[in-house]
């Protein structure tokens, strides 16, 4: 990029909105090429950055030009009904102002637009894709990162974040177009009388709720306890209406919102790190368990496609359980419920990504079920279960997840769905209740049967265009480790950069150890995070620290 001539263009071209920060910046060379170093990145998860001007961040003509970018695609690969666009926004800030404006250039375009009115999670925009028949859906939310973020995702006809290939139509399609002067659009309110945009009715949230809560893995006659006290938090997103919506219409009826977090709010004032795997995003939730003598606590990020709960332990703790641990569960769960309703298909299936745990094989194997691995990323185990679709399979699929508190037990979205989790999360525990057994007391169990085992993430952070190098560099460095890795000898390496075992390119590196142990090493697709996921194997968790512990020491030095 030329960061000079695209500021001097940008000054005289942006959003009056946008002036006062380009002013703000002039006299400053780091924030400068810090704006304008690139045209944010556009892949498989959209468009994701820090909210303000410059082409490296998210702002009114970035989404434009990706808007204009994203019609001519569509109206390139369909026809009839599937030119349309189903829209939808999160509590972030300029969210509604970005799915205003995104809606305005699908109409200037001619493809009809179906916008939700209010705030929705992500799932339900994915229902909603399938549900028109649309040709492509956008989500506008920054998922669970900072207030400063937001983002844009792009879903495909099926209802999953976009295909590689079609990431690579929709960048050649914006990247052909001038950011300024090739944009179309039209008036928002125009639109909406004469119905270009329509908004989409309570009629598809309900059918949503309706395939939610039609997942029941209870039979009539099944012993289970509703009279559980939960209280839950949707961090100030878009949780709050469809998950107290579905826990209430499925019996639970003592349900209380942390009043701090219940309404919508873009700068999340009470936790900076709106996301349920970080203890100080449930410290609130925490606390009001405590007051209430809760049983269950119940998290959702922004977007709602991610839930982490916690459970009281002795006395007033609460321990609050990893996505690994929640995905174990939930799928010994639904294991126990379709083998006693004898509900389990010919050929069960289990997807997974690669950093989720390996416990879940063992758990697998013991009930025949089939484990399909893919990369990081939902988008992967939506793909598998349009795959078992087109075969006449769907029904094999009975539950996917990931380690990062994402989790399906059904195929009417795909993507994560908190709303479906926080249903089966309330379920479990009810069920579980009516035979005196806590999910503490489960999960040890589970642990006992097929071992303990510790899976941990470390993230680390680089920002700006230095940060993005280095990361490059240490991926590079890592690569020509060999057989050892900081000390470690390995016994298995495996490099998608190329694509492997039938999975498409990725940039991750995957080691297994002569100890037992493994690890994953990749970049962050949405965030400027280089991220390392350990597993490891001991006796108890005690043992299991303490090996992890050495081996993040060991491999940190890589990063030096």
């Amino acid at each position: 990029m030329d960061i000079e001539k695209q500021f001097e263009r940008w000054t005289a071209r942006a959003d009056s909105s946008l002036q006062p920060e380009l002013n703000a910046m002039a006299g400053d060379p780091d924030k400068k090429r810090d704006a304008f170093y690139r045209t944010l990145e556009f892949g498989t998860g959209g468009l994701r950055g820090v909210i303000g001007a410059g082409t490296n961040r998210m702002n009114i003509h970035v989404v434009a030009h990706a808007s204009q970018g994203l019609a001519d695609y569509v109206n390139a690969h369909f026809t009839g009904k599937m030119r349309s666009v189903a829209v939808s926004y999160d509590s972030r800030n300029l969210s509604d102002v970005f799915a205003r404006i995104a809606s305005s250039v699908f109409a200037a375009n001619g493809l009809q637009v179906y916008l939700y009115p209010e705030l929705m999670p992500t799932p339900c925009l994915s229902y909603a894709v399938r549900a028109y028949g649309a040709g492509a859906g956008v989500m506008v939310t920054a998922s669970h990162n900072p207030a400063r973020y937001n983002g844009y995702k792009v879903y495909g006809p099926d209802g999953c974040q976009i295909t590689t290939q079609a990431a690579g139509d929709i960048l050649a399609a914006i990247d052909a177009l001038d950011m300024f002067d090739d944009v179309k659009a039209a008036d928002f309110d125009s639109c909406v009388r004469d119905g270009r945009i329509s908004y989409i009715g309570d009629d598809v949230v309900s059918a949503f709720i309706g395939e939610i809560m039609g997942l029941t893995m209870l039979s009539p006659d099944t012993p289970v306890d509703r009279n559980v006290s939960i209280v839950y938090t949707p961090l100030n997103g878009t949780g709050l209406k469809p998950v107290t919506r579905v826990l209430r219409e499925s019996g639970f009826t003592s349900i209380t919102v942390v009043p701090e977090q219940e309404k919508p709010d873009g700068d999340f004032p009470t936790c900076p790190y709106p996301n349920p795997e970080i203890r100080e995003a449930m410290e609130l939730g925490i606390r009001l368990a405590r007051k209430k003598e809760a049983d269950l606590l119940i998290a959702t990020d922004p977007d709602c496609d991610r839930c982490g709960i916690a459970v009281r332990g002795e006395g007033d703790d609460y321990v609050l359980l990893t996505g690994n641990e929640t995905g174990m569960l939930l799928f010994d769960y639904i294991l126990t419920r379709r083998e006693a309703m004898g509900k389990m298909p010919k050929a069960p299936t289990l997807v997974k990504t690669i950093v989720t745990t390996d416990m879940a094989d063992r758990i697998a194997q013991k009930h025949g079920v089939r484990v399909v691995d893919v990369l990081t990323g939902f988008k992967f185990i939506g793909e598998v279960i349009g795959r078992l679709e087109s075969e006449g399979h769907k029904d094999d699929y009975i539950f996917g997840f990931e380690e990062s508190y994402g989790y399906l037990s059904g195929t009417h979205v795909r993507d994560k769905d908190a709303v479906n989790a926080a249903f089966l999360i309330a379920e479990m525990f009810a069920y579980h209740r009516a035979r005196g057994v806590s999910l503490l007391d489960r999960l040890n169990e589970l642990y006992a049967e097929f071992g303990y085992q510790l899976n941990t993430l470390h993230s680390f952070t680089f920002e700006g265009q230095t940060g993005f190098e280095k990361m490059q560099d240490i991926m590079a460095k890592i690569r020509r480790t060999g057989d050892d890795l900081a000390g470690y000898p390995v016994s298995l390496m495996q490099d998608y950069k190329n694509g492997l075992d039938g999975l498409p390119k990725s940039d991750v590196l995957r080691f297994r150890l002569k100890n037992g142990a493994g690890l994953v090493i990749r970049p962050s697709g949405t965030e400027p995070k280089l991220k390392i996921y350990l597993s490891v194997v001991a006796k108890d968790r005690q043992e299991a620290e303490k090996e992890e512990q050495r081996l993040i020491a060991a491999v940190e030095s890589l990063l030096d």
